[in-house]
């Protein structure tokens, strides 16, 4: 299978997320958890926004050959020599540049002008920084002609040779099966070429983890995602659940899923900044995985596995239950009892959640475990 390479852009997207702003110290930690768990590219910042971001960039490239992290840092701006020169400056090796052929931008500028300053952008580039990475993401992949996007990303692959090329939903309105048959036709004009397609895909619909794996299988071999996939408006794929889905195919991805527990560590970082910050909490009960949702059952079949990672895992027993649910709610509340009667227990449960019209309670099992023996 392929080598998937994991572009993580908490900081940048997180930014963007209703107002939140990492301080430094922030942005330090959440690379030291990137660096933890194997992330290849970190995106720390939109250098040309502000001073601020600038030094920023600065001090995180200084502070990562410090600590002598092998993670690529990059910053993001627009495809123009003078948000580039600025980023220069700051020691950073890893460029993403984006520009759009939307039909506001056409109207505006030509395709021949857009492609004469995107020339000139990349050369800058390379003559002022040694063996630099540069991706272009073309804004956006939903919104633009598709002969149109072939013809851009031609020039892109065959004249311009970059790295990476990112094929943004950025409206987040693409469904699965129309991510595939876009990035599919990307991707085969990039085989046997030096630039590598990216996906990177908003969740305004709730399909963004889904399009992200979508795009990888189509042809892409970078997935551009987040923690908890905060981003902006309703945020972007998440690294985990897109990465554990990707790994669970068969595809070489460096990021380290087993880690769990620093997963779990980095996820709550990242929650506890954004709840300080702007009052929101983004891991909840149903959040993926790590949710306490994913560990709690009702309906027999579901007693029977383990799903997720939640902190405890719980039972719930209404008239959907059954036996091995019911056999793991007595162990797990230490509740003793006789094998031969567990079918009478099921039934008694039933029943009792039938009549009372909810969940029966602890104290109502016991009973009914008692009520069941000789």
């Amino acid at each position: 299978m392929r080598k998937i390479i994991v572009f993580d852009q908490t900081i940048r997207e997180g930014m963007q997320y209703r107002g939140l702003m990492f301080s430094h110290a922030e942005r330090l930690k959440i690379m030291e958890f990137q660096q933890a768990l194997g992330v290849d590219i970190s995106q720390a910042g939109y250098p040309p926004a502000h001073e601020s971001e600038i030094r920023h960039i600065e001090k995180i490239c200084r502070e990562a050959v410090i600590r002598n992290y092998n993670i690529r840092i990059s910053g993001l701006c627009r495809a123009l020599v003078k948000d580039v020169s600025r980023m220069v400056a700051t020691g950073l090796k890893e460029f993403n540049l984006h520009t759009s052929f939307t039909d506001e931008m056409l109207s505006r500028q030509s395709i021949e002008s857009i492609f004469k300053s995107l020339k000139e952008t990349v050369l800058f580039i390379r003559s002022e920084v040694e063996k630099p990475g540069i991706e272009v993401s073309l804004l956006d992949i939903g919104r633009t002609d598709i002969e149109l996007l072939k013809k851009c990303a031609d020039f892109l692959i065959n004249n311009l040779k970059i790295n990476i090329l990112s094929l943004p939903d950025t409206s987040g309105l693409m469904a699965p099966n129309q991510i595939y048959k876009r990035v599919e036709s990307i991707s085969s004009l990039a085989k046997g070429k030096k630039t590598q397609i990216g996906i990177h895909c908003h969740n305004d619909l709730g399909m963004a983890t889904a399009n992200t794996i979508m795009g990888i299988l189509a042809g892409a071999s970078i997935i551009e995602v987040s923690a908890l996939g905060i981003g902006e408006r309703n945020g972007i794929g998440d690294i985990f659940i897109t990465a554990m889905n990707l790994k669970n195919q068969g595809f070489d991805l460096n990021l380290k899923i087993e880690k769990e527990d620093i997963f779990r560590e980095y996820y709550e970082f990242v929650d506890a900044v954004c709840y300080q910050k702007t009052g929101i909490k983004l891991l909840n009960n149903n959040t993926p995985f790590f949710g306490n949702s994913s560990m709690t059952h009702v309906a027999g079949t579901h007693g029977i596995g383990q799903f997720g990672l939640a902190l405890d895992q719980k039972f719930y027993l209404n008239v959907l239950c059954g036996k091995h649910l019911v056999e793991n709610y007595l162990k797990l509340h230490k509740i003793g009892y006789e094998k031969k009667y567990l079918q009478e227990i099921v039934a008694g449960i039933k029943d009792k959640s039938a009549e009372a019209d909810r969940c029966v309670t602890q104290e109502e099992v016991k009973e009914i475990v008692v009520k069941s023996g000789p």
